[in-house]
């Protein structure tokens, strides 16, 4: 019973006295962070527990940028394979849901005690600001969450891409992409039994191996600005914390 209660008090210390190892981070989560598997829209359970996440990590110390994405409402590329409605206007419509969720999680984290802001590339002032560099670096002076919706604000780029372009123009430190699986792996964990899970890997091996983690673009914007990334579970817990205090977790992918 004593070296529970020891082991307890360790612990406790510990995330006291952990503090993090970057200045600045920028966490990217699925639009499907926000419900529950196979569903649809937000859930508020989920919806909470991701943002009590993003407060724990505040407490740490780095500044913090999130981008969401949209896909829990609607998809600009498949929509429009399934419909006549045209790639160009589809992505504007889930750019608009990226807008939904990041309010979502602005009020949540409000709730929570955490000063946020939402910036977006597409103009929609009667809920949030426009997206200016200067502005966001001034949110962060505040300590502010600055959440950035919209995607890049043009059709044919997905929110991976943006997260890439937005951790380059706020020279962000390191940039997290919160999955549903470990890490990057060899092949799809869902359906390959054999497929490896990567400890480490460089931003060429993501290239040449054509590993779906992340778009290329997005590879090679974060190659281009010598930003890591981490490729972590959102689910487990203690995931984001650990790899913002510099402890091994999932994927990390950076220059060889």
């Amino acid at each position: 019973m004593i070296w529970h209660l020891l082991y307890f008090t360790f612990n406790l210390w510990f995330m006291e006295m952990a503090e993090s190892k970057y200045h600045r981070v920028l966490l990217k989560l699925s639009g499907e962070s926000f419900c529950k598997p196979g569903q649809f829209g937000i859930d508020g359970s989920a919806l909470v527990s991701i943002a009590e996440r993003i407060a724990d990590i505040c407490k740490l110390g780095p500044q913090v940028a999130i981008v969401v994405g949209g896909g829990n409402f609607l998809r600009g590329e498949s929509f429009s394979q399934r419909s006549h409605i045209p790639r160009n206007t589809a992505d504007y419509m889930g750019m608009l849901a990226t807008i939904i969720n990041a309010c979502a999680v602005q009020e949540t984290l409000e709730k929570l005690g955490q000063s946020t802001r939402v910036l977006s590339a597409i103009e929609v002032p009667a809920m949030c600001e426009q997206f200016i560099r200067r502005r966001a670096l001034r949110h962060f002076e505040q300590g502010r969450v600055v959440i950035l919706a919209g995607g890049t604000g043009n059709p044919f780029f997905t929110t991976d891409t943006c997260a890439a372009l937005r951790a380059s123009e706020l020279d962000v430190d390191l940039l997290i992409k919160a999955t549903k699986v470990a890490g990057v792996y060899s092949g799809d964990p869902l359906t390959h039994s054999d497929a490896e899970l990567f400890d480490k890997l460089s931003y060429d091996e993501v290239l040449t191996k054509k590993l779906k983690i992340m778009d290329q673009a997005a590879i090679s914007l974060c190659s281009n600005s010598n930003i890591p990334i981490i490729v972590l579970n959102i689910f487990e817990k203690g995931n984001i914390k650990k790899a913002i205090c510099g402890e091994h977790v999932g994927t990390l992918i950076r220059g060889s």
